[in-house]
């Protein structure tokens, strides 16, 4: 049986290592997307045969991640099976993009039923297209930022740091506080309770995981702010794991998502898109997320044996 362990911080540099050498632009492939939300799917992780992996449930049942590094991925796999048929639950694996289907099949032809999990595929954008928001289709986000500065002409845009934390602390609990209850299902709630958990974590150990964000202040108040970091060190993606804004104040959403995209362009020129996630079936998010009219979607695949 593989001695899978729950991530810890001192995890981070190995794991990173092994990630850059798959250079998978899923959010799943990130060692901050896997730290933060470990409490949400018991999330576990090993290093087999020089790949990274990990094994997590959720409510269809446990799966292994894709494994991604380098070496024998025949090897990695089997012990993956072998681990499975220990445990006594059948083998399946999650994360499974349309290149990681022809390696099984090519492996294993006609072995795994592939099921696409829709609501995990993530959203990505060029940075170009949120930081400047051009052309026909975004002109309802220009003008919704457009009235937000009309209604704030005092607004700034701050880096995230530990002297403003507080604040955006203090707002995501408030904006916890205001959507109590007022989500499209009890799990749409749940969610929302995991994620309050997730962005604290991440505020407390913000600097270990290299994370970065801005805020925006308006009337000398947080509306909005956001967090996220590079998918890992040699990516050409930042995955976007967190962002807020108060519902009632027109363009907050759509104006921290600019500022953010415009401060990557400037500090990080070698991101090509930003990864905004997942829409987690919620209709609300998904809706949100098409109308920036995404650049790609990294698909997903749940493979089960036949």
């Amino acid at each position: 049986m593989i001695e899978f362990k729950q991530p810890a911080l001192k995890d981070q540099d190995w794991v990173e290592g092994l990630l850059a050498r798959g250079d998978e632009r899923g959010c799943e492939y990130n060692f901050s997307t896997l730290y933060l939300w470990c409490h949400a799917f018991h999330v576990e992780i090993a290093q087999v045969e020089g790949f990274f992996t990990e094994r997590l449930c959720a409510p269809n049942g446990c799966h292994y991640l894709f494994p991604v590094g380098s070496g024998d991925l025949s090897a990695a796999l089997k012990l993956l099976e072998e681990d499975s048929r220990s445990r006594g639950v059948p083998f399946s694996l999650t994360g499974v993009n349309p290149e990681d289907k022809e390696k099984l099949e090519e492996l294993w032809p006609g072995r795994f039923r592939y099921t696409a999990n829709r609501f995990s595929f993530d959203y990505l954008y060029t940075v170009d297209k949120l930081a400047d928001l051009a052309g026909k289709k975004l002109h309802g986000k220009r003008n919704h930022i457009h009235r937000f500065e009309e209604n704030w002409p005092d607004w700034t845009f701050e880096v995230l740091t530990g002297e403003n934390m507080a604040e955006c602390a203090a707002m995501a609990e408030e904006w916890y506080r205001r959507n109590a209850g007022e989500g499209e299902s009890d799990m749409l709630d749940d969610s929302l309770a995991e994620e309050a958990k997730a962005i604290r974590k991440g505020m407390e150990h913000f600097d270990t995981l290299k994370l970065e964000g801005g805020l925006i202040r308006a009337g000398g108040q947080v509306v909005a702010f956001t967090m996220g970091d590079k998918l890992h060190p040699n990516s050409d993606t930042y995955d976007v794991h967190f962002e807020k804004a108060f519902g009632d104040i027109q363009g907050a959403y759509a104006i921290v998502n600019r500022e953010f995209a415009r401060w990557v362009r400037a500090h990080h020129p070698e991101i090509r898109y930003l990864n905004r996630e997942e829409d987690m079936d919620i209709e609300g998010l998904r809706r949100a997320k098409e109308s920036y009219y995404p650049d790609l979607m990294v698909e997903k695949y749940l493979a089960q044996e036949v």
